[in-house]
């Protein structure tokens, strides 16, 4: 015959110790990690430049970068197939870029979506056509000329010489869609940037 065991209580079991106190009187708030942070001015800065937020500020950055060529300059590449770009900046709200165009290349007729954008050459020449109500408008972009692009506003930018063109774009807010239209601009065909 088999003897019954008898079965522990809670009161029959170890009990735990009572969780001990936090060590930090704050609950652990970030002052008390990590320390006051105007304490160390290298956190704190007011030096650094305020970043633009009018048509005229973004234009000025675009003048700023195209005029710092050591910025710039070591990172052109070129590719034979497309159109090469790096991004260059972001800030709160906007995103500069650096394209290179060989001779022959082409952005074919786009808009930047809800994106405004402020443009300067600063190597070569580019071809910019237009379409609008009026019409189709072309220009010659040479270094240093400086274009404003409102959201919608549907352009062709093209390198026509014989030479490269290098130049800086920033879209306000940052380029999210290229709307692609054919040659005869009809409907769109969006495309993400990612």
């Amino acid at each position: 015959m088999r003897m019954p065991r008898p079965r522990k209580r809670n009161r029959d079991r170890k009990r735990l110790p009572a969780p001990a106190a936090p060590r930090w009187t704050d609950g652990l708030s970030d002052l008390s990690i990590a320390g006051d942070p105007l304490a160390f001015p290298h956190l704190a800065r007011t030096d650094l430049p305020a970043h633009p937020t009018t048509l005229g500020g973004y234009a000025r950055l675009v003048r700023e970068i195209a005029a710092d060529r050591a910025r710039w300059e070591p990172l052109v590449r070129y590719d034979a197939l497309t159109r090469w770009y790096a991004r260059l900046e972001t800030g709160p709200g906007y995103e500069v870029w650096l394209l290179s165009w060989l001779p022959g290349q082409s952005s074919g007729f786009h808009d930047h979506g809800r994106s405004s954008g402020v443009m300067t050459v600063v190597r070569g020449e580019l071809s910019e056509r237009s379409l609008t109500a009026g019409g189709e408008g072309s220009r010659a972009l040479a270094a240093g000329g400086l274009r404003v692009l409102s959201p919608g506003y549907l352009h062709e930018m093209v390198n026509a010489s014989l030479e490269p063109a290098v130049s800086v774009h920033l879209y306000t807010p940052g380029l999210v869609e290229m709307n692609q239209y054919p040659a005869a601009a009809t409907a769109p065909e969006r495309h993400r940037v990612h």
